[in-house]
């Protein structure tokens, strides 16, 4: 039986090195994520009654022609043929299992890996219906992330959304990991991973009862690496070793003013997972309905602008997706 394992948490907090590294490993599969259930759970009303063979047919293809058009190509792409005998309830987390199963299978591996962080939102629902999965909780410093993902594609870009975000995630996260088996959960601090790289893939090897292997640490040499970092200038890291050093880049490159709108907002949990506020949190005075509504008009703004600055070949990598999901959407 191939095993399933979600690393989880929030992006832009090395969940791509981490993938990666345990992809070189021959008893873990981590194609990258197309993002299955973050997208397909808002059109399962599309789909009508899964029950209904043709209904769940449908789902599984369109599911696998949106995996064929990752931006980052599988090395395996799932057959429909072929998911819909390994899916063993007519849910869409079962689909998604199945895909997932067809790239380890044909390597031979132990686990299948998704690196979806946005499945840190559904882990009850996860852990319910897959049992035997396992979850990796990558965290980092959220004013980092927040930094990272103003200069990406993806997410949101004012500091006062990304913070809402990031704690939103944390927080659930943080009371699965209270309220579920310790053995199903792993928790790794990214600035600890970066800087013992090979001490942090020890402990994870532990944790999935498997063989560390010394090409894991030789990940940025893989086709697989390649392949992520030809996709997305966002990607672009992913051929370099470890940056060992990548860490409070905020202090240096975030205004005064950012860091106190983000430790407003997540202040109390950056202290639960071990960060110090630059500020003393209970100066700090809760936002008015006219300054949130200000900060996310920004927000949208920003998200415009930076797509606006996307290179033509970026933006058509994405295109294909796109348009899968808007045929999703007119389906009678």
């Amino acid at each position: 039986m191939i095993k399933p394992l979600f690393i989880v948490g929030t992006q832009r907090s090395g969940s791509n090195l981490l993938r990666l590294m345990l992809d070189e490993s021959p008893e873990i599969a981590a194609p990258h994520p197309p993002h299955i259930l973050k997208t397909f759970i808002p059109l399962l009303s599309c789909y009508g009654d899964l029950m209904v063979t043709k209904n769940l047919e449908r789902l599984i293809a369109d599911v696998c022609e949106f995996v064929r058009l990752n931006p980052v190509e599988w090395g395996v792409i799932p057959e429909k043929s072929t998911v819909l005998a390994r899916t063993v309830s007519p849910t869409l987390i079962s689909v998604m299992a199945a895909v997932y199963e067809v790239p380890a299978a044909a390597k031979g591996a132990k686990y299948w890996c998704c690196k979806s962080m946005a499945n840190v939102e559904i882990l009850p629902e996860l852990y319910k219906a897959l049992p035997e999965a396992k979850f990796i909780y990558l965290y980092r410093d959220g004013r980092d992330v927040a930094l990272s993902f103003t200069k990406a594609f993806v997410g949101e870009k004012h500091f006062y959304t990304i913070a809402r975000q990031w704690r939103k995630d944390q927080e659930h996260a943080l009371c699965f990991r209270e309220n579920y088996p310790q053995a199903r959960f792993f928790s790794l601090k990214y600035e600890s991973f970066i800087q013992s790289p090979k001490e942090s893939l020890i402990e994870i090897c532990a944790f999935l009862e498997i063989d560390f292997r010394p090409e894991m640490l030789q990940y940025y040499q893989s086709k697989e690496s390649q392949r992520t970092a030809e996709s997305g200038e966002m990607w672009k890291n992913v051929v370099k070793p470890v940056l060992a050093d990548n860490h409070h880049k905020f202090l240096k490159e975030t205004t005064p003013e950012q860091i106190r709108i983000f430790e407003t907002v997540a202040g109390e949990v950056l202290l639960k997972l071990g960060y110090q506020p630059i500020n003393a949190l209970q100066t700090l005075n809760v936002f008015t309905e006219n300054e949130i509504t200000a900060f996310e008009a920004e927000n949208q703004k920003l998200k415009v602008d930076i797509r606006k600055k996307l290179g033509s070949e970026e933006l058509d990598r994405r295109k294909g997706q796109e348009a899968l999901l808007e045929n999703i959407r007119n389906y009678e």
